[in-house]
């Protein structure tokens, strides 16, 4: 270990000092796909070492099965690199506060652990542990219907709260639901719109129109407020507020709709704006760090879900891998709001982002057209 290296992590947690929780002691290998283990093929590397989260993501994949680490790998990050953040220096940021009110429950940061079936194919303890590590960071997790733990087991360890996702066309979601609810979940997820097909060992999505009946049913009764999650137009966003939703998830199915689909993050403002602060707006789509998470803010968004990060952290280092991924994203969104020169989440507008087009110019000698980002030079920081 050189000094550089000791300095380094030595910043970082200074850095994220008022973030810090408890340590939780990583837990055992993952079973893969068919009751085998995942093979751990070289050690991890401690995981005070890891500085950024795609650092967990190389650490995930020494421990899993190939097959394994295909279903959480990688994301769409091209669109995040074309918006940039406007710096504001020299601004007392002492008083930097993250929390957020969500349906009336005031959460430590904008950040929610997103629903991901099957844990246990990542991490003997599965969910288990994902709430434990969930609790150490205080953060909302949300679990879904199609979890290899049960229900009851997930929600001993809860020492924050729980919300529970099901999808609008399962025939099994109202009885779900109904045992979310008497377990104590306090938030109903309802995922619509995209229909997931298997193509060899691959993964996609077809779109489906979305069954507002269905959810309609589902929601009929119930004290808990209820999200709708895939939608992606604001066209949509205007139905689900005619149908009476209580919030908002922007999604695009996990990365499934395949190319062609436009970017979560850019089609964010528009659905904002269709919504005009009537229900809160969240979203998800292959945010990875804290400068992701902080655009998606001053677009608009009340919190952003991470599904696939923590699942990195959990494959790798259990519990504690999970709560190492939220606090540093919570370091990195703190440090770049500071950055930015805001304390606090309501002072976050779209003036601090640059959105940079792509602009086509020819190739040499080719009479072919590629597509170069119109960068600035402004000293912008770039996510």
């Amino acid at each position: 270990m050189t000094a550089h290296d000791l300095t380094r992590r030595q910043a970082l947690g200074a850095a994220g000092a008022l973030l810090a929780g408890s340590q939780i002691a990583p837990g055992p290998t993952a079973p893969a796909p068919g009751g085998q283990l995942a093979v751990e093929r070289v050690g991890v590397a401690p995981r005070v070492e890891l500085v950024n989260t795609l650092e967990y993501e190389e650490q995930a994949k020494l421990k899993l099965a190939p097959a394994v680490y295909s279903l959480i790998a990688g994301g769409d990050r091209g669109s995040f690199d074309r918006i940039t953040l406007r710096p504001r220096m020299l601004v007392d940021t002492l008083g930097l506060d993250l929390s957020v009110t969500l349906f009336g429950e005031r959460l430590f940061a904008p950040i929610v652990i997103g629903p991901v079936a099957d844990q246990k194919r990542f991490h003997a303890d599965g969910e288990v542990a994902t709430v434990r590590g969930a609790a150490a960071a205080r953060v909302i997790m949300i679990v879904s219907s199609r979890s290899s733990a049960p229900l009851q087991a997930i929600a001993a360890q809860a020492r924050t709260s729980l919300w529970y996702q099901v999808s609008a066309g399962d025939p099994a979601a109202r009885r779900q639901i109904q045992d979310a609810v008497n377990a104590g979940c306090k938030a109903i997820c309802i995922t619509v719109g995209a229909a997931p097909v298997a193509s060899g060992t691959r993964r996609s999505a077809v779109a489906a129109k979305v069954d507002w009946p269905a959810v309609d049913a589902l929601k009929q009764g119930l004290n808990v407020p209820v999200l709708v999650k895939g939608i992606a137009t604001p066209e949509a966003a205007q139905v689900a507020l005619l149908h009476g939703v209580d919030g908002i998830i922007v999604s695009n199915y996990g990365g499934l709709a395949g190319p062609g689909t436009e970017a979560v993050v850019l089609t964010l403002p528009a659905i904002v704006d269709a919504v005009s602060g009537k229900v809160p707006v969240l979203v998800d789509g292959s945010f990875r760090r804290g400068t992701d998470i902080l655009k998606a803010l001053a677009f608009g968004a009340e919190s952003v879900l991470v599904a696939r990060p923590p699942m990195w952290g959990l494959a790798a280092y259990g519990a504690g891998g999970v709560q190492g991924i939220v606090e540093m994203l919570q370091t990195e969104l703190a440090r770049y709001m500071a950055m930015s020169g805001k304390t606090h989440l309501k002072m976050l507008d779209r003036t601090m982002l640059r959105v940079h087009g792509v602009r086509p110019v020819r190739t040499p000698g080719t009479g072919s057209m590629a597509g170069v980002s119109d960068r600035p030079s402004d000293g912008a920081v770039r996510g």
